[in-house]
């Protein structure tokens, strides 16, 4: 587990600058606000291609997380698999943290 992006996230949280659950992220995609959006490892197919095609019309990049939704609970305080990041510093932080 990458505890400097389990960190990043959470900070994100805590800053209000993370959106949770498909109908949010996908409101998020539409309106511009988010830049970036992770996907747990282990979400559906079906919402895995809901997500990825919202985005892909916006031009959101998605990322798959090394977590799951149960690891990714511990920082959003229920079970989602899909989550928006809607600051450009914590993207950019994120996004060199999964490239690492």
């Amino acid at each position: 587990m990458n505890d400097k992006l389990f960190s990043a996230i959470s900070l994100c949280r805590k800053a209000g600058k993370l959106c949770m659950g498909m109908d949010v992220v996908k409101e998020k995609a539409f309106s511009g606000e988010a830049k970036l959006v992770l996907l747990a490892s282990d979400v559906s197919e079906r919402s895995e291609r809901q997500a990825r095609f919202a985005c892909g019309d916006c031009g959101v990049r998605v990322a798959k997380l090394p977590y799951t939704m149960e690891e990714l609970s511990r920082v959003t305080g229920k079970a989602y698999g899909i989550l928006a990041i809607c600051d450009g510093g914590f993207s950019r932080m994120i996004e060199k943290l999964l490239g690492s």
